[in-house]
This record gives structure tokens, C-alpha cells and sequence, in this order.
């Protein structure tokens, strides 16, 4: 289903227009003030239990599995953080960046930074030249881009698929540095504030993680930590999009289209929801990117049916299909590299 006939799509711009017509009526947009406020609090009481245990274990080879367990917290305070971005918590642009801020501090991760990158993501998700998304180094999304790589890259790229569990462990030290680098070239918006918060995280991580272990457990506690942080990001996001259509440079295809057809959601209950942290309404958030994540559930029957209707492809996998599709479609792309080895 990768194959889906983007091109000869017409515009049709007032598709989206009823359907945002029919999610606002029914009230799906309304903030969820008290669902944050639970999933917040719920948040910072894991990651307290967390340091609790950090502190009572001491000196300990027990602590790798602390070190796991606050990596997962800290991604739930990354989804936050995310839904803060775009607006789905607190009815005022402030609120929201203040806990975006906040939860960029905890997690290490510029807000900023992010928030610049996310938002040129979904203007044009899949869209060469224009999504960041596919625009990474280390791995090919098409079969231009495979070819496009020299040296170490390009062998890299012949095995991506393979290598894609290991590259994912750097996901969450990838972040930060995109951050810190974007600071240092002054690229975000509040960059005193962003220094100031990023260098608190740091400085209270390291501090900690020195004080309490001995050198050697200290070192692979943070590689422990940095790498699940990593893999749980990044599958979390790579689902959503991987595998799907990419649109060429400058093709100009309508707002539903353009969402819809190059997203992918992923089935299951409850579970999946916290999980992903809503991210598994893949198409229902980049549709409406401020609907608040418990109020995507109740969309999705709205917006599947509107898709039908209308004969738009609406992609929808289990999880360890979506991982399967994902890796075959690095697989496939990787391929000529491979064939001229």
C-alpha cells in the first residue's frame, strides 16, 4: 500500500472544510484542561518514584534498570511536551510554552529548536526538500536519496534496515544536540531562557548521576538511559510516516490529501494510546494538529468515514506491522546499493 496515486489527485479545498466543520461541532477541538492536569501530576509522580529508587539503590549495577525506567518517564514528559507545542493543553500560545519549556528542561531537549523542526514537518510531511523528517543523514527514505550518499552513509544506507535498531539508540542524544547547536547559532527564539534550562538539566543530570555511582556504572547508566530514551522515541515517530508516500519537491497536493495520504495510524486499544502518547492518531493530529490527544480516539470514526466517502486512502496497520512495513521499505530502498556491491 505504499503505492497510493498521489499526482493525479485534484484540489479539492473545501473537503477539509467540511470535515473541520463536522469535528468542531462536535466539540472535538475543546481543550481537556483535567485530562493534562492527571496525565501531568501522574508524570511527575513516576519520575519522583524514580529518583526515590535512584537515591535508596546507591551504588548498584540494579540501577541500568532505573535508568530504563526514567528513560520511558521521560519520553511520557516528551509527549507533553509535544501536545504542548502544538497547543492542545491551555487555551493561551504562554501556558503552553511555559510547560513546554518546562518539560523541554526535564527531558534535555530544546522546545524551540523542536518546535521549529515539527512544525516545517507538518506543513509538508513526506515532501522532499521540505519535510526535516526525511531529510537525516544516516538513513535513505527513497531510492535518490540511497543514491545521493557517499562513503560511510552510503553503506550505511545499503543496511539501513538492519542497522535501524542501533541508529535509533542515538535518536534522543541526536535531539539534544540539534538543540544545543541551534542555541549556539542563536536559531531558537528565547535562547537565554532555552541556555539557561538546558545547561540546569545537564548540570543536575551529570551531578547525579557522578554523586551517587561510581564512574564506571555512572557511564553506562547514561548509556543505558540516552539509548532506550532513544528507541522509545523513535518508535514512537517512526510508524507514523515511514513507508508511506513521499511527495516530490513542489508538488502541490490539497490539505487532505497531503495529511492523510502520507500519514499512517496504528490500531490497538488503550495501551497504544499511552504508549505513543496519542501519536498512533497519526492522521487525525496532522489534520488537526491542536486537538487535544484524548479527543483524537473520538475523531477517528469521524474522519475515517469522511476519507471513505470521499475514496482517500486511510492507512491503518497493527503495531508490529507498522514496524514491519517500516523496515521492509528501508530494506526495498537499500536495495540497488546492494545489487551493485
Amino acid at each position: 500500500m505504499t503505492g497510493f496515486p498521489v499526482a493525479p489527485i485534484a484540489t479539492r479545498g473545501s473537503d477539509f472544510a467540511e470535515l473541520a466543520r463536522h469535528v468542531k461541532q462536535a466539540g472535538l477541538l475543546h481543550r481537556r484542561i483535567g485530562y493534562y492536569a492527571a496525565r501531568i501530576s501522574a508524570n511527575v509522580v513516576m519520575l519522583a518514584a524514580g529518583a526515590v529508587v535512584f537515591v535508596m539503590l546507591g551504588d548498584s549495577w540494579w540501577q541500568l534498570f532505573t535508568a530504563a525506567y526514567v528513560a520511558i518517564v521521560l519520553t511520557q514528559f516528551a509527549f507533553i511536551g509535544h501536545d504542548a507545542g502544538h497547543h492542545q493543553i491551555l487555551r493561551t500560545r504562554r501556558g503552553n510554552d511555559i510547560i513546554g519549556y518546562t518539560h523541554g528542561a526535564l527531558t534535555g531537549i530544546s522546545y524551540g529548536w523542536w518546535i521549529g523542526k515539527h512544525t516545517r514537518h507538518h506543513a509538508n510531511p513526506n515532501q522532499e526538500d521540505a519535510d526535516p523528517d526525511i531529510d537525516i543523514p544516516a538513513l535513505a527514505f527513497s531510492e535518490e536519496q540511497a543514491e545521493a550518499k557517499q562513503g560511510f552513509l552510503r553503506w550505511v544506507a545499503k543496511y539501513q534496515a538492519f542497522l535501524f535498531l542501533p541508529l535509533l539508540m542515538t535518536q534522543a542524544v541526536m535531539l539534544k544536540a540539534g538543540g544545543i547547536e541551534a542555541l549556539a547559532r542563536r536559531q531558537v527564539k528565547a535562547v537565554t531562557v532555552e541556555a539557561a534550562l538546558l545547561a540546569g538539566h545537564l548540570a543536575v543530570y551529570i551531578t547525579a548521576v557522578f554523586l551517587v555511582l561510581s564512574p564506571g556504572q555512572a557511564v553506562l547508566f547514561i548509556v543505558v538511559h540516552q539509548a532506550v530514551m532513544g528507541v522509545y522515541l523513535g518508535c514512537s515517530f517512526a510508524p507514523n510516516h515511514k513507508g508511506m508516500p513521499i511527495l516530490p519537491a513542489g508538488q502541490k497536493v490539497d490539505f487532505l490529501r497531503k495529511q492523510v495520504l502520507t500519514s499512517r495510524n496504528i490500531a490497538g486499544g488503550r495501551w497504544v494510546d499511552f504508549l505513543l502518547g496519542g501519536l498512533n492518531y497519526q492522521i487525525e493530529h496532522h489534520l488537526f494538529p491542536n486537538m487535544p490527544r484524548p479527543n483524537l480516539r473520538r475523531a477517528q470514526p469521524l474522519v475515517r468515514a469522511f476519507c471513505h466517502q470521499r475514496d482517500v486512502s486511510y492507512t491503518e496497520c497493527t503495531i508490529v506491522a507498522s514496524y514491519a512495513w517500516v523496515l521492509r521499505h528501508l530494506h526495498t530502498v537499500g536495495a540497488p546499493l546492494r545489487v551493485r556491491n
